[in-house]
């Protein structure tokens, strides 16, 4: 479940935050393996380490989670095509025709 999380992480624009119990646990349990950089709040009671957190944010990946990550074979499929492709641009212009550019319209003299 934990490299689930990682892999959504991987995938996901950082930093991202988590807002869930569970979700704020796993990330926990990424940071202390190192394979994130994560800002995760103390517990509200220091002495018996209990109390809820309100949020954890996740500001990296390390190497190693990277290097976990490509254990999995992470990414899976390459990135979309979509977000490398230039807008075509259409327009309304006549195309001219491949070939010699056209006379200079000033000139009156035309052969026979």
């Amino acid at each position: 479940m934990t490299m689930n999380l990682l892999t959504q992480i991987a995938g996901s624009r950082l930093p991202v935050s988590f807002h869930r119990t569970e979700d704020i646990d796993q990330v926990r349990v990424l940071r202390a393996a190192g394979l994130v950089v994560a800002l995760v709040p103390s517990p509200s009671d220091p002495l018996s380490l209990s109390g809820s957190a309100t949020a954890a944010q996740v500001l990296a990946i390390t190497e190693k989670g990277r290097e976990e990550l490509a254990k999995f074979s992470y990414p899976q499929s390459p990135a979309p095509r979509w977000r490398f492709r230039m807008p075509r641009i259409k327009t309304t212009a006549h195309a001219r025709p491949p070939g010699p550019p056209p006379a200079n319209r000033g000139d009156t003299a035309r052969p026979h």
